[in-house]
């Protein structure tokens, strides 16, 4: 048995679906030519990380969020928060390392909750479909002993029947049942909107991991909390909730679209373009996080003064930076 969505094609979320299609085309042929993605990928990861984890009320700043990923000291930050926050990075690492799985299973969706939920759980066991039964607001989830049944109804449809819609919708739906069914005793927020994201990962809607959703969802919390309980308010009708995430995925893209103009025009300003090489040397530096000197020239299969030959350029142009000492220096995506 499937779960079984209900809701209606509006003219404006046709509308919605359709701009969004367009713009995300014009973003994903620009950033071809942009030699700056690692520099978006590393500035939407951790916008993703700070906003999905402030909706929650984690105290952290974007700036002292992405202190955190460089591994700086945050010495006024309580542990709890930097934890949730370390979590956070590890799962959006966790599910762009899965993005061409074909079926997602119970224990997917139980590695990344663990990996999410690991030590800041107020109840319940990371990793593990909730005993308990739990209150969000003025909603009661399901009873506990239905968690797993519904959780497979909705696998089933996520592995079958979501390919048929657009991933606009189907990453909204997604999300909303999910915490409909709010299988943990805690952390499904943070899940909920990950599977989102994993979702549009997928279905390759952001191929270049670029698109930070929650943004949106941050910046007018009460809306998004309204909209969730909204479905409910409306028999389980998703429209509403489909026209507010497609409004949220347009306005996060034509952001985006900003972003990449202003890369691209600072790239032709510096007339600087991007050899084979170097694309590959900075997926290395993305994939490891940094790299000393001769793992680069072993990875790459270059000499020593081939591997400097590529890096003096990157460094140049901001994208790569050394760390350390002479002796024992890094190498890291700036």
């Amino acid at each position: 048995m499937s779960y079984e969505p209900q809701f209606t094609i509006t003219p404006s979320l046709l509308m919605q679906v359709e701009q969004i299609a367009a713009l995300r085309e014009r973003i994903e042929a620009a950033t071809v030519q942009v030699s700056w993605i690692p520099a978006l990928q590393k500035d939407t990861r951790t916008r993703n990380t700070h906003s999905s984890t402030a909706i929650e009320g984690n105290p952290l700043t974007l700036e002292q969020v992405r202190a955190v990923e460089e591994g700086r000291e945050i010495p006024a930050a309580a542990p709890r928060a930097k934890r949730e926050v370390t979590n956070y990075f590890a799962g959006l690492r966790f599910i762009e390392t899965k993005t061409g799985i074909p079926k997602i299973t119970h224990e997917d969706i139980f590695n990344l909750h663990r990996i999410l939920a690991e030590k800041v759980m107020d109840q319940g066991t990371a990793g593990r479909y909730r005993t308990i039964q739990v209150r969000v607001g003025n909603y009661m989830p399901p009873a506990a002993q239905d968690v797993s049944g519904l959780m497979f109804e909705l696998l089933s449809w996520w592995n079958s029947e979501s390919v048929k819609m657009s991933p606009v919708l189907s990453s909204a739906i997604l999300h909303y049942r999910f915490e409909a069914i709010h299988p943990f005793a805690d952390g499904n927020g943070r899940a909920g909107r990950a599977l989102a994201l994993w979702e549009l990962y997928r279905r390759g809607f952001d191929t270049h991991h670029i698109f930070s959703v929650d943004e949106f969802y941050w910046e007018d919390r009460p809306r998004y909390y309204q909209s969730l309980d909204a479905v409910r308010k409306a028999g389980e009708d998703l429209t509403g909730w489909l026209e507010y995430s497609a409004e949220g995925l347009l306005k996060t893209l034509e952001r985006v679209w900003v972003r990449v103009q202003k890369l691209s025009a600072q790239s032709r300003k510096n007339k600087f373009v991007l050899r084979p090489r170097q694309e590959q040397l900075l997926q290395l530096l993305r994939d490891k996080k940094s790299m000393t000197p001769r793992e680069i020239w072993d990875g790459l299969d270059i000499s020593k003064q081939g591997a400097l030959d590529l890096l003096q350029p990157l460094i140049q142009a901001g994208l790569v930076k050394r760390t350390g000492s002479r002796k024992s220096g890094r190498y890291i995506l700036a």
